[in-house]
């Protein structure tokens, strides 16, 4: 299992689940493991009842059909389906909404889901998704995609305080084509664990965006710094309003900078603001 993981480690994004297929045939007695533990590219499903895409992944997964964060519903249709508690769906419909304008303040596009559930002990899980995918030539890049996955184990609040605690993963694909270095593609993951005690005063939603945030941006840099020791990836200034790259908008390998203020402040802002509204 050891050797298994570190090998899923080291491939490509694009090769992830046909090498995690040929693992499960081969160790089929670690198939739980190998599927809870290995993370593949993220995939898109549409919500027919309400015209809107959601993310497809393990969190939102029944037998063979897929739970959509808008309706409720799973697709295929599943009679016993899991589905979360009442207060846990009104939260998970609340982080969808406010994620879904972070998502798309801060990469301009791409797709985001929120799925929320308890555990054990009056704790609850949140998996937060985003993917953003990039097409046509843009600076160097031809071809590119984003896949983050972020889920946040909520312990249960005591005296006004929870401790929170964050598991990360990027993946990252990019492809370039032009004169000076030709073909290029690179791809890889970083995953990346925080953990922090918090006052629950402005809600469970703001302090895990917030973690959230700082984690992307970390992990950001992180990918910056491998990416920038490549010749091919010479910044482009392109100007906001008009990039369309992968990479969330704040001070990123295009050169564009958000007009949200310092980096991760989003939800800090969104805290602030949502005192005066309640």
């Amino acid at each position: 299992m050891e050797a298994a993981m570190d090998l899923m480690r080291r491939m490509p994004p694009g090769s992830t689940e046909t090498a995690l297929n040929a693992l499960l045939s081969l160790l089929p007695d670690h198939s739980l493991d190998l599927l809870s533990q290995v993370d593949l590219p993220l995939q898109v499903h549409m919500d027919k009842e309400n015209n809107k895409e959601y993310i497809l992944c393990e969190y939102n997964r029944d037998a063979d059909s897929y739970r959509s964060p808008w309706s409720n519903i799973y697709e295929p249709p599943l009679e016993d389906g899991t589905v979360p508690s009442e207060e846990m769906r009104n939260l998970e419909v609340e982080a969808n909404e406010v994620f879904s304008v972070y998502r798309d303040q801060y990469y301009e596009g791409g797709i985001s889901s929120v799925y929320i559930w308890e555990d054990e002990d009056e704790s609850f899980i949140a998996c937060f998704l985003i993917k953003k995918d990039g097409q046509g030539k843009r600076g160097h890049m031809q071809i590119g995609s984003w896949d983050a996955i972020h889920v946040i184990q909520v312990a249960p609040e005591q005296e006004g305080i929870a401790h929170y605690c964050l598991n990360s993963t990027v993946m990252l694909s990019l492809t370039t084509d032009n004169k000076k270095s030709g073909t290029f593609n690179l791809s890889g993951s970083i995953r990346r664990q925080m953990s922090m005690t918090l006052a629950v005063a402005d809600g469970h939603l703001v302090n895990m965006g917030k973690m959230i945030e700082e984690m992307e941006g970390k992990l950001r840099n992180s990918l910056d710094q491998v990416l920038a020791s490549h010749k091919f990836l010479e910044r482009s200034r392109t100007s906001a309003s008009t990039c369309k790259c992968i990479y969330p908008r704040t001070t990123h390998g295009c050169g564009c900078r958000s007009t949200l203020g310092r980096p991760g402040k989003w939800f800090a802002h969104f805290g602030h603001h949502q005192k005066y509204l309640t």
